[in-house]
């Protein structure tokens, strides 16, 4: 089967180099000059199956309204003037009751433990390196409402098999002794000890210089204008400059910009971008520093530790495809860093970054047909792209030519809007 791979992030890179070693002949696509150059570029750094939740929760409209007059808060709403935002927040508003959110929750943690154990598998196979820690990540709580949510994740946890532990501040700083520097700031902790962490942006270029030495053909620089529907199929891709690529399947695994490509085919995927921000900045006390990633739960706000670097990542803005910088998103990943690392790293050598996040109104992405001939997906993975992309790809893989998958294939695919599902 020869197949186009539109998109060089994780998601796509991931998806290349498993369809190449299933046998099919793979031509990866990308507008960037390289891989990794969007959205993969400086994520939070975290894989992290048993935080794998939909960002539409019960409370979380109650909590947004709050959010509008909070200067720093977690979310912000910023009208982008299309009638797209809004459809999209009403489904994101639809799936916040407790029956959705556990519906939701459910899909996604299985697909993201699938992934995680394909990454080791994948790692071990081609030696890949890229700052990786296997040493679990903590949700840190603040005070005791938190505490209560979190007991209710763990039951779902619980319910769907996934190791986890709930600490109280001595095990909280048992497991990330730097906290002991602000333990007045501690009420406990949300453990999962088989979580892991690691730079996407290094993953992704390693495992595309694998895919290349593979076989699959990379071109970058190589902007798509359209895809090409004949026969009632997609037959492959034109290129802004008139080229035309044919290809037995095409894979959209081209993040926020997958909706528009798909629009002319009447296929109107529900992915919105939604803006995250981060920092990177040098350690300088590694003993000051986090063991792995610490979710602060009161900002929404991941601390990663790399090797020699701290990868500070968060906030989410609904505001269309706007990449600006805002000063005031930075100073509040700069005031959650001193809060509760204030001695790791050298925060007047930061390296500010946003990235527009492909993002379902459900939290569970779109991985399989798209009811379209010839078109699969493999977008929409929202703030776990990194979590779910290889789990993403073996799936999509073993759903294009036909193989037993190790996760039904109906819970992925855009069939479930058209189905109404009850919440």
């Amino acid at each position: 089967m020869k197949v186009i791979v539109v998109g060089a992030g994780v998601i796509g890179v991931s998806s290349a180099h498993y369809l190449n070693a299933a046998g099919c002949t793979v031509t990866l696509l990308d507008a960037l000059p390289g891989p990794a150059l969007g959205t993969s570029y400086a994520n939070a750094g975290q894989v992290s199956p048993g935080y794998a939740a939909p960002w539409a929760a019960p409370g979380i409209p109650f909590k947004a309204l709050r959010w509008l007059f909070d200067r720093d808060a977690p979310l912000k709403i910023r009208p982008d003037g299309s009638w797209f935002q809004l459809v999209w927040m009403a489904r994101m508003l639809a799936n916040c009751s407790h029956a959705a959110y556990d519906r939701n929750k459910a899909r996604m943690v299985p697909l993201a433990e699938y992934s995680r154990d394909c990454l080791r598998s994948l790692r071990a196979e081609l030696g890949l390196h890229y700052d990786e820690r296997s040493l679990g990540t903590l949700q840190l709580l603040r005070d005791p409402a938190q505490l209560v949510a979190a007991r209710r994740d763990a039951a779902i946890l619980e319910r769907i098999g996934v190791p986890h532990q709930l600490l109280d501040v001595a095990g909280v700083l048992e497991h990330e002794p730097a906290l002991a520097r602000v333990a007045h700031r501690v009420a406990g902790g949300l453990r999962l000890p088989n979580d892991e962490t690691g730079d996407c942006r290094r993953f992704t270029e390693r495992l595309a210089e694998h895919a290349a030495s593979a076989g699959v053909q990379t071109r970058y620089g190589s902007d798509i204008a359209a895809l090409l529907y004949r026969n009632g199929r997609v037959t492959g891709v034109r290129l802004a400059d008139g080229e035309e690529l044919a290809a037995d399947a095409v894979v959209l695994a081209a993040g926020c910009a997958s909706r528009a490509l798909a629009q002319p085919l009447r296929l109107a995927l529900p992915v919105y971008p939604v803006k995250g921000y981060s920092i990177t900045l040098p350690l300088t006390d590694p003993d000051a520093a986090p063991r792995s990633t610490v979710l602060d739960e009161t900002n929404k706000v991941a601390l990663t530790r790399f090797d020699t670097r701290l990868r500070v990542g968060g906030m989410a803005e609904v505001a269309g495809f706007d990449l600006r910088i805002r000063p005031e998103r930075v100073a509040v990943l700069k005031r959650v860093t001193t809060e509760l690392f204030p001695e790791a790293g050298d925060l007047a050598e930061v390296e500010a970054w946003t990235g527009l996040r492909p993002m379902t109104p459900d939290g569970t992405p779109l991985v399989g047909a798209s009811g379209v001939p010839g078109l699969w997906l493999n977008t929409g993975h929202g703030t776990l792209g990194w979590t779910m992309a290889c789990g993403s790809a073996q799936l999509l893989a073993d759903l294009m030519l036909g193989r037993p998958a190790a996760l039904p294939a109906r819970d992925y695919t855009p069939a479930r809007y058209s189905r109404a599902e009850k919440s």
